[in-house]
């Protein structure tokens, strides 16, 4: 009996079960993490149209309406005025169409821009850079 070595059975069972908890823990917090990483795809892309938005009201002047660079960013008067190409915004997650732009105020400079993924394998809910450039994540009720 004093040659025998390894670990018994109940000892072997236990570190299953502590494995299996953790790995029950931890697969809903990556999988939330997945969904945040694939939305600073848009959080980065909307920072890019707000910067183009401040630009087109520095261009234009305060005095301008501007409704033509409002609306969706497959429009493309809209996407030609910001100084994108009809597939400069197009990524992994989210497609042209899913940028919004709303609420355009030239002084102080600003905008809002929505995005939603209409993309397969997209992340659920909408995204939001505020005024105040602010990004929020809302995924519904």
């Amino acid at each position: 009996m004093k040659g025998r070595k390894g670990f018994t059975l109940v000892e072997l069972m236990v570190v299953i079960l502590i494995v299996g908890i953790l790995a029950a823990v931890a697969v809903p917090i990556m999988r939330g993490r997945i969904d945040q990483a694939k939305w600073s795809e848009a959080n980065a892309s909307a920072g890019a149209i707000k910067s183009a938005v401040r630009a087109y009201i520095a261009e234009k002047g305060p005095t301008w309406t501007y409704t033509d660079i409002e609306g969706t960013l497959d429009t493309q008067s809209i996407y030609e005025n910001l100084g994108f190409a009809s597939s400069d915004l197009a990524g992994k997650y989210f497609n042209q169409v899913d940028y919004t732009v709303s609420t355009v105020v030239a002084d102080p400079p600003s905008c809002i821009v929505t995005v939603t993924s209409t993309k397969s394998g997209g992340p659920s809910g909408t995204g939001t850079l505020n005024a105040a450039s602010d990004w929020s994540v809302s995924t519904g009720p």
